[in-house]
């Protein structure tokens, strides 16, 4: 398939390219620069609603992979949210307006979106079929899918891969992690009871591969392992790994306090009980479906 995708300098969009490539398929990628190489790179403005669908449609284009937004992380004032909003909004509207204009249009639409539409859930168990919750996280989900109702009403097959934590040895989760822990220094964020739904990267490309070359799948799919954990379990096992002790604690109070503007709570004190049906009924098999396998396997 000749494959379009934007995000593609991202953690995730990186590793999907190369295994895109090794699968056989031509890929090609959005990029807001000038491209150097016009045969497999293409230019974008999202922010100014620039982009050829002729040009598109000339490169025959099959699929597209839309994997584009600004960082979550970060102090969340005002200016970092509405910029969060935009860079996901602005870029699924474009391209989902520009593939529906394509002649002829590409086979599907994959669209990224989160976990964070489900909002703060306690032990409730999340499937596709669960509603959305409250907050910013979830009102930004929903738009985000949303944002791709263009390409749905052209008749493309759309999906919206909705991704956990995804733990990588690369960046991510993990990352501001990893330093504390390896220096004994790790801390249980809250009571510990919140759940978190995580995914290796290895099954976060394979699911998004999957899904591609499916051609069945349609609308949200949980990109999560089969096993979410505590905040507890996680924090125990990651120090436990890497072999040091992790015997601080930082209560909920104080979180809100240190890390303002809702961030605490919707991303460190969220709990979110989330599980991967539609993927099951895909036939899909991850290759880590515990939390100490993948975390041995990106550490060790």
């Amino acid at each position: 398939m000749r494959v379009l995708v934007s995000g593609a300098s991202g953690l995730i969009g990186t590793h999907l390219l190369t295994e895109l490539r090794q699968r056989g398929h031509e890929t090609f990628q959005l990029v807001r620069t000038t491209p150097q190489n016009p045969e497999h790179k293409i230019g974008w403005l999202p922010s100014r609603k620039q982009l050829d669908a002729n040009m598109l449609s000339e490169k025959k284009i099959d699929a597209v992979i839309n994997l584009s937004g600004k960082s979550i992380a970060g102090l969340w004032t005002k200016k970092h949210l509405h910029q969060v909003r935009a860079s996901r909004i602005d870029s699924t509207s474009l391209l989902a307006e520009t593939v529906a204009a394509m002649n002829p249009r590409p086979k599907v639409f994959i669209s990224a979106s989160a976990i964070g539409l489900y909002g703060d859930r306690g032990n409730e168990r999340l499937t596709e079929e669960s509603g959305s919750g409250d907050g910013f996280l979830a009102s930004l989900c929903r738009d985000w899918e949303g944002a791709a109702d263009p390409a749905r009403e052209a008749g493309i097959r759309v999906v919206h891969p909705r991704f956990g934590v995804v733990l990588s040895n690369e960046g991510g989760f993990l990352s501001p992690l990893l330093p504390l822990y390896r220096f004994g220094l790790g801390m249980l964020l809250g009571d510990g009871k919140q759940i978190i739904s995580w995914v290796h990267l290895e099954d976060a490309i394979g699911a998004l591969v999957a899904l591609l070359e499916s051609g069945r799948a349609r609308g949200a799919v949980n990109i999560v392992s089969p096993n979410p954990v505590t905040m507890r379990e996680f924090h125990d096992t990651l120090a436990g790994v890497l072999r040091r002790p992790a015997l601080f604690r930082v209560p909920a109070a104080f979180l809100r306090v240190l890390v303002p503007g809702g961030m605490a709570e919707e991303m460190m004190l969220v709990s979110q009980a989330v599980y991967p049906e539609a993927l099951k009924k895909q036939g899909y098999k991850h290759r880590f479906t515990e939390c100490r396998e993948a975390l041995e396997n990106l550490l060790l």
